[in-house]
């Protein structure tokens, strides 16, 4: 049938698609991109030896569908506080500013998963789209594959959370080894109280809480010893006055 050759009405229905929303197809190519470039830095025998070349990459590509993401939700930009405000109440605001922090540092393992695991959720969900443009029985395989991302999507958005949280004492840690800058803790840390205080994504939080109930289940145990209950419990009320107030 004519539906069924690659060039039929499937096929030009999933170029239409696309055609018709560019700027979500930009976005959707340079979060595959940002996928590659992270794949190729974490698996180093995936691709070129120069691995941290693909690190940066990595995040200005996620800079660059961040930076795309922005303009999509607060389209008309103004020079003003109320603007900057509201734009720091936007997840993509808040990864363009993760991508600015790191892109000059040493590479950072850990800090290409939130990048890479983002943009793989973001892209598979766009891919499903498409696929469903192209017909609703294309490419099985890959829309297993895809189906499998969408059922592991609280997990893996938990993971990212985890990502986020032990960022933090790990610029702390570049500072004084020499590998990071006087600033970047500072920032990090900026960047971290935006993600808590997220409307959208509020799984930073929740790992927060979920840490905290874990520790202090652990340390009231009678095997802890005394000192060690005193300096989580310090630890614990210091981080809870850093914490911003959410609405």
């Amino acid at each position: 049938m004519a539906d069924a050759t690659p060039n039929g009405p499937q096929g030009a229905g999933a170029v239409q698609f696309m055609m018709n929303n560019k700027l979500d197809t930009a976005m959707w190519l340079s979060r595959l991109f940002t996928v590659y470039c992270s794949a190729v830095f974490v698996l180093p025998s995936f691709g070129s030896p120069e691995t941290n070349v693909y690190y940066q990459r990595a995040l200005l590509a996620n800079a660059l569908t961040s930076a795309l993401r922005l303009h999509q939700r607060l389209p008309h930009f103004q020079l003003s506080r109320a603007f900057l405000a509201q734009a720091l109440l936007e997840d993509s605001c808040h990864y363009l500013l993760f991508s600015l922090i790191f892109v000059n540092s040493s590479p950072v393992t850990m800090s290409i998963f939130p990048v890479l695991l983002f943009s793989l959720l973001h892209a598979a969900t766009y891919t499903k789209k498409v696929l469903d443009a192209k017909g609703s029985n294309s490419l099985p395989l890959l829309r297993s594959v895809l189906d499998k991302l969408s059922t592991n999507q609280q997990n893996i958005l938990k993971f990212i959370a985890c990502n986020e949280i032990f960022l933090m004492p790990t610029t702390v840690f570049m500072l004084f080894s020499g590998q990071g800058s006087l600033l970047q803790p500072f920032i990090y840390y900026r960047f971290l109280t935006l993600r808590y205080s997220s409307r959208r994504n509020p799984y930073c939080r929740t790992l927060f809480n979920e840490l905290r109930i874990v520790v202090e289940h652990i340390i009231m145990k009678p095997a802890c010893p005394l000192f060690v209950r005193r300096l989580c419990l310090q630890s614990i009320a210091f981080i809870s006055r850093l914490a911003p107030t959410v609405a």
